[in-house]
């Protein structure tokens, strides 16, 4: 499974794509959105995920956006493992109210951690809620990636990604071995990390995969 991650700052035109998109994350810290925007984005379409990362939000305000996906039908919403108990516990709250999955998420942008440390991120990740544990690391040779994708031999839900141009395998193949789903770009020049690929690649490379079985 495929799920595109959008980052488009027009509400409008952000609805007009989702028309033809079965799954997305809607980067809401990328966008000029108020909480009757956000009602309006998750109110229209099944399967998304909300994420509003840290930075250029005060948590309150990335909070109250993030509940106002999940109170509006989001599928899922992503917690960053870091965030303040307080910020994890009410969103995780929520979100069993209301039926909405939790992904709660850890990205290193400068290394991939040892196998040990990592099962530690993933125990701190179902500990603090989550129903999907996603781990994403900055990839720099490939027993990085063997490192990320042998995560996957854990029964619980992951995601798994390897960022960076040597990561890109693990967006491929990580579907085939466990991970929940993959994410992808809308197209070339519209990333919303390091070393994602488009949908359409991805598509075709899948396809290839498929029909050399």
């Amino acid at each position: 499974m495929i799920c595109v991650s959008l980052k488009e700052t027009n509400p409008e035109k952000l609805l007009r794509i989702l028309k033809k998109i079965e799954f997305a994350e809607i980067r809401l810290d990328s966008m000029t959105v108020d909480v009757a925007s956000v009602r309006d984005i998750f109110s229209q379409h099944s399967c998304l995920i909300a994420t509003c990362r840290p930075g250029l939000r005060e948590d309150i305000e990335r909070k109250t956006l993030l509940l106002a996906a999940v109170e509006a039908g989001a599928a899922y919403v992503d917690i960053e493992v870091e965030s303040d108990d307080t910020f994890k516990d009410a969103l995780v709250h929520e979100s069993r109210r209301q039926g909405c999955k939790v992904i709660v998420s850890y990205h290193n942008l400068e290394r991939t951690p040892n196998r040990a440390e990592l099962e530690k991120v993933l125990s701190w990740c179902f500990e603090s809620g989550a129903d999907i544990a996603k781990i994403a690391c900055k990839v720099r040779s490939e027993r990085d990636n063997a490192q990320i994708l042998g995560l996957l031999s854990d029964a619980r839900p992951l995601v798994v990604i390897g960022m960076g141009h040597l990561g890109i395998i693990t967006r491929i193949v990580g579907p085939y071995l466990g991970s929940r789903f993959t994410y992808a770009a809308l197209e070339e020049g519209k990333e919303t990390a390091e070393g994602q690929i488009s949908k359409t690649q991805i598509e075709k490379i899948l396809r290839r995969l498929n029909k050399d079985v």
